[in-house]
């Protein structure tokens, strides 16, 4: 496995297969597991950086809008499974939703299951504004790709469903709206 120098010459930007660091099914043979994860949090770094210059400014936090993303994908759900899932303090997390709630984007209800809990769960205004953050970063990002060669865009297209199994599987512990 080999660290490819990206665009600016920063070592470790990208990865590469090189000969056979890599089996046909994709799977890293020994020592090259560590490399791989070095690799991919090293590009996951500046990945986080180029989604947050791609947001657009004002309103919404990164936190906030993840938040409403973790809501509008997985339904209503306990305040402090919320909390949990979005690696903050339940008071963080309390203070948040009043703010969402404040402006439209979330509400709050009793849990049908125990009154006592509260659900939270994302509004139709909610859905619209990451709507348009969403767009905002496509025609973003769109405008950088284009600066990209066609073997670039058919890496990253063919990259896709890895990068997403990747992300789904931190989420060991789904959020439900039953605990």
């Amino acid at each position: 496995m080999e660290f490819a120098k990206g665009r600016d010459g920063g070592a470790g930007d990208a990865l590469t297969a090189g000969g056979d660091a890599l089996t046909a099914g994709g799977d890293a043979l020994t020592g090259e597991g560590d490399a791989l994860a070095g690799g991919v949090a090293a590009v996951l770094e500046r990945l986080i950086g180029l989604f947050r210059s791609l947001s657009p400014a004002g309103g919404l936090s990164l936190t906030a809008a993840a938040t409403l993303a973790t809501l509008e994908r997985s339904g209503p759900c306990r305040l402090t499974a919320l909390a949990a899932r979005e690696g903050v303090t339940q008071p963080a997390m309390t203070q948040l939703i009043a703010r969402l709630q404040e402006a439209g984007l979330v509400d709050r209800s009793a849990d049908p299951d125990d009154g006592r809990v509260v659900q939270v769960r994302i509004t139709a205004d909610g859905k619209a504004v990451l709507a348009g953050r969403r767009a905002v970063r496509a025609e973003r990002l769109a405008a950088l790709l284009a600066g990209l060669s066609p073997d670039e865009r058919d890496a990253l297209a063919a990259a896709l469903p890895a990068m997403d199994a990747l992300a789904n599987s931190r989420q060991s512990e789904p959020v439900t709206t039953g605990h």
